[in-house]
């Protein structure tokens, strides 16, 4: 090879390394860039219950971080999984999120026989935001006060006894179906559309318990329009702080729902980082740690909110409950 060569050769080697450095800072300031415009968070339930009460205290706090709005948008349907399936199938451009939860993330992928996504495969984790127990609550005229009492009643009433839910798939369904499992009892399951008519019917005694969020539930047993029995979580709930847990009462069972948030499969590193770090940020503020103690909900640690630790946090539940979903045949097609 004569020196001419060698030279054309530098040059072109100089040029290639040249464009290469070029796309990486075109890529490196799109990542800056982000966001360019309004965000939406997408959270699969009715306007006005618990997941979207948490959806819009997020949504307040990273509009102000990102500099641009974040818009809540409430397409709900099947426990969950058509608003999820909405950012599956998203542009992986970090501009549509998703705040999913036990149900539908991890409980989904046991209900369905052909689940309509893969969490695992079709998500990028983004992080873990909070946790809570339910609260297992009772017309006030059912003739139980303690957990001993209702397991007494249900046992003996099995046959003619309904729980309410949210709707099949639902977290206050499998809350309550693996509730039954530790019971060892079978009892009619009355599916609503939303916990407001689940809750109407309970308070009417229609229905004999219903397994809720804290925060939904926490008004109506303030006012002993209905009973609270026990909650299901290692410790006793902060807004619940009378009410003794499942184990406290001597049943060895505990059922914590969380809710994180995720983003479509493919989702550029530097904007996961991103909005990684704002949405810690908001969950740090004060304020933000006051509202979700009203209700009912424990803010994951700074060490449990990082994509990594939701990705295995999300497999290990779908594994974790796998079992127990099985076995008690409840099926959500």
């Amino acid at each position: 090879m004569g020196i001419g060569e060698d030279r054309a050769g530098s040059a072109r080697g100089q040029a290639f390394a040249a464009l290469l450095t070029l796309f990486a800072l075109a890529g490196t300031a799109g990542a800056v860039e982000w966001p360019s415009r309004p965000l939406t968070l997408v959270v699969p339930f009715a306007a006005g219950g618990p997941s979207d009460v948490a959806g819009r205290i997020l949504a307040q706090g990273l509009s102000e971080k990102l500099g641009q709005q974040v818009v809540v948008e409430n397409p709900s349907g099947a426990g969950g999984t058509v608003g999820s399936l909405r950012v599956a199938k998203a542009a992986p451009d970090g501009y549509q999120f998703v705040l999913g939860n036990s149900g539908t993330h991890a409980w989904s992928q046991s209900l369905y026989k052909k689940p309509p996504y893969d969490t695992l495969a079709d998500f990028t984790a983004l992080g873990l935001v909070v946790e809570a127990p339910r609260v297992l609550i009772t017309p006030k005229t059912l003739r139980a006060n303690s957990l001993p009492e209702f397991i007494a009643y249900v046992k003996a009433n099995q046959a003619t006894a309904k729980f309410g839910s949210a709707g099949a798939g639902s977290a206050s369904h499998v809350s309550c179906i693996l509730l039954n499992a530790a019971l060892g009892v079978d009892v009619t399951h009355v599916p609503y559309r939303g916990l407001g008519p689940a809750m109407q019917d309970l308070i009417a005694g229609r229905i004999d318990y219903v397994c809720d969020s804290v925060s939904t539930s926490l008004p109506q047993i303030e006012s002993k329009a209905i009973k609270a029995i026990a909650t299901t979580g290692p410790r006793r709930a902060a807004a619940l702080a009378s009410i003794a847990t499942a184990r406290e009462q001597g049943l060895d069972f505990e059922v914590m729902t969380w809710q994180g948030l995720f983003l479509a499969k493919g989702t550029p590193e530097p904007i996961v980082r991103r909005l990684n770090r704002a949405v810690s940020e908001v969950l740090d503020n004060p304020s933000v740690r006051d509202r979700f103690d009203a209700l009912g909900e424990e803010i994951a640690p700074p060490e449990r909110r990082s994509p990594e630790y939701l990705a295995k946090f999300v497999a290990d539940e779908i594994t974790r409950w796998r079992g127990p979903i099985t076995a008690s045949g409840v099926s959500a097609d």
